[in-house]
């Protein structure tokens, strides 16, 4: 074994997709990319996600306590990296990337048209969002496109590195 930087633990153990998460804030809505979320439960359905509070789209998710979780297949990556390089107070995400926000049923915030699956959500616990900006979500609608047919998914490792999911491995498990 070789001493490894702390600084670049994440890389290890970012395994995710990358996703987009969307807000809506008077009437605003907006998107980022984002990569540091984890399922927590099974039932209901409960994500934990970090958004920084350097981010736009903190104020947003804080104040609404909703939002989508969209998920992108590989094919949309280059617009995935733009969305997360520039920030929703000086451009609307969505008409510069060619984006399409589709109404939601249960939250404010958009889906995203292009993704292959959107969770709409809503904020459950921010005890953890003071010291962590650690948001705790609930799945309460998900939606899937049926048209794109087994989609690979995108996953940060730093420093614009990305992986695509690759082949699918069938093993027996005792998980749902």
């Amino acid at each position: 074994m070789k001493s490894f930087p702390l600084s670049k633990v994440y890389q290890l153990l970012e395994p995710g997709p990358v996703v987009l998460l969307t807000t809506m804030r008077k009437g605003q809505a907006n998107l980022m990319a984002m990569s540091w979320h984890m399922m927590v439960e099974f039932t209901p359905p409960l994500v934990a996600c970090i958004v920084s509070n350097a981010n736009y789209n903190f104020t947003a998710l804080r104040s609404s306590k909703e939002c989508v979780i969209a998920i992108p297949s590989h094919r949309l990556a280059r617009k995935v990296v733009k969305v997360g390089n520039c920030s929703g107070r000086d451009v609307d995400k969505f008409k510069k990337f060619s984006l399409t926000p589709l109404t939601a049923k249960q939250v404010s915030a958009p889906l995203v048209e292009e993704c292959f699956a959107n969770l709409e959500c809503r904020v459950v616990d921010t005890r953890l969002v003071r010291s962590y900006n650690l948001f705790v979500l609930e799945v309460v609608k998900a939606w899937i496109d049926p048209e794109q047919n087994d989609p690979r998914t995108i996953h940060h490792q730093g420093y614009g590195n990305f992986i695509v999911d690759g082949r699918k491995v069938k093993l027996q498990s005792r998980m749902p």
